[in-house]
């Protein structure tokens, strides 16, 4: 089995979301082209935003890549970086952690429940194999 690494996010989301929502399908569409991509919770019309375990006000995304750099090339080296830069407007700040990464087997397709499952793990004992961020990352096991 090949690990993948794996990127849960939960955030509230403010009234201000029509520029947001306007870019998704663009953004989505990058990331499903770019290299390391396998990927993204949606519905079964192809809706990400349509899923809220957690409430009309939270929003879940996720996402499975090859490897932390290529997701981190997504994020962080593409046209998602536009978006980023904006997240203030679109999402209330948050104190805790609210992103998470970690490695799953090959043909895993992690949960909405054990995304919430690792972010609480990141929380109460930081960056671990077991749960990790962008800036403390773990390598893939072996």
């Amino acid at each position: 089995m090949i690990p993948k690494a794996f990127l849960g996010n939960l955030h509230r989301l403010s009234a201000e979301m029509a520029d947001f929502v306007a870019n998704l399908e663009r953004i989505n569409a990058l990331a499903e082209g770019s290299p390391g991509y396998v990927w993204r919770l949606q519905d079964e019309a192809g809706d990400a935003t349509a899923i809220r375990p957690f409430g009309d006000e939270v929003w879940v995304n996720m996402s499975l890549w090859q490897d932390v750099q290529s997701l981190g090339d997504y994020v962080y080296k593409s046209a998602h970086t536009e978006m980023l830069k904006r997240r203030r407007e679109w999402f209330e700040r948050v104190e805790q952690a609210h992103q998470v990464l970690w490695w799953v087997p090959a043909e895993h397709r992690p949960s909405v429940v054990e995304a919430a499952e690792r972010l609480a793990h990141l929380r109460e004992y930081g960056a671990t194999v077991q749960a990790f961020t962008f800036r403390h990352a773990f390598a893939a096991p072996a």
